[in-house]
C-alpha cells in the first residue's frame, strides 16, 4: 500500500512539472487625464496669412504626465493643432508615433515598431491638417473638433509605450465649444503610459 502511494505521489509531481508555465498577467496601466494644457498656435495675419507672432512648442513627458522643459526628456510637443514627436527633424530623441483607428479602451496593444514613425521633412508622424490626423476644422464656424476613434500611440523617448486620445481643443472642455468665445489651443486628453516595458495597455 505504501509503495502504491509513493508511486502515485511521484506521478503527480511528474505531471505537475510537465505543465506549461503560464505567462504572468500584465497589469493594466492607469489611465490619466490632462486638462487645459495651453499650447497656443502661431498668430497669423487674417488678411495675408503671414505669421506675425511665433509661439514655442509645449513639450510633454508621458513618464511625468506633465509639460516639461525642452531640455528635459520629452516625447511629444504641442502648438495649436500641430503635434511633433521627439525624433527626426523635430528632436534629438528616439520617440516614434502614429495614429490608430480604434477606441481608447479597445486599443490594448501598441502596433509594431515598424508602423511607428519619426517626424520627417515631408510629414509629421502625427499628421497635421483637417481630417488628416486627430481633428477636423470647420472653415465656416472655425471650430476645431477631435475626431472620435483617432488614438495617438507613442513609443516614448525612454522606450516605453503610451496611448492618448484628445477630447477637446477648448478651455474647460465645453460640450459645445464656441470658437468666438472659448479659448482654443487648450487641450484636454486622456493617456495611458505603460512603464513596465511591454507594449500592452
Amino acid at each position: 500500500m505504501k509503495h502504491t502511494i509513493l508511486i502515485l505521489a511521484a506521478f503527480v509531481v511528474f505531471i505537475s512539472s510537465c505543465k506549461k508555465e503560464v505567462d504572468p498577467v500584465v497589469p493594466h496601466a492607469e489611465s490619466k487625464k490632462v486638462t487645459n494644457l495651453y499650447a497656443p498656435a502661431d498668430v497669423r495675419d487674417q488678411t495675408t496669412g503671414e505669421i506675425t507672432q511665433t509661439n514655442p512648442f509645449v513639450y510633454f513627458s508621458f513618464a511625468k504626465g506633465t509639460a516639461v522643459d525642452s531640455l528635459d526628456s520629452w516625447d511629444i510637443a504641442f502648438k495649436g493643432t500641430v503635434i511633433i514627436t521627439n525624433s527626426g527633424i523635430s528632436g534629438t530623441g528616439q520617440a516614434k508615433s502614429t495614429i490608430v483607428n480604434s477606441t481608447f479602451d479597445d486599443l490594448t496593444e501598441a502596433p509594431a515598431d515598424s508602423e511607428l514613425k519619426e517626424d520627417s521633412a515631408t510629414a509629421y508622424a502625427i499628421p497635421w491638417g483637417s481630417g488628416n490626423g486627430w481633428y477636423n476644422y470647420d472653415p465656416t464656424s472655425h471650430l476645431i473638433s477631435p475626431i472620435a476613434g483617432r488614438i495617438i500611440v507613442v513609443k516614448t523617448n525612454d522606450g516605453k509605450y503610451a496611448k492618448m486620445e484628445i477630447l477637446n481643443y477648448y478651455k474647460d472642455a465645453p460640450a459645445q465649444p464656441d470658437p468666438t468665445v472659448d479659448q482654443g489651443s487648450t487641450l484636454t486628453f486622456n493617456f495611458v503610459y505603460q512603464d513596465n516595458g511591454t507594449n500592452k495597455f
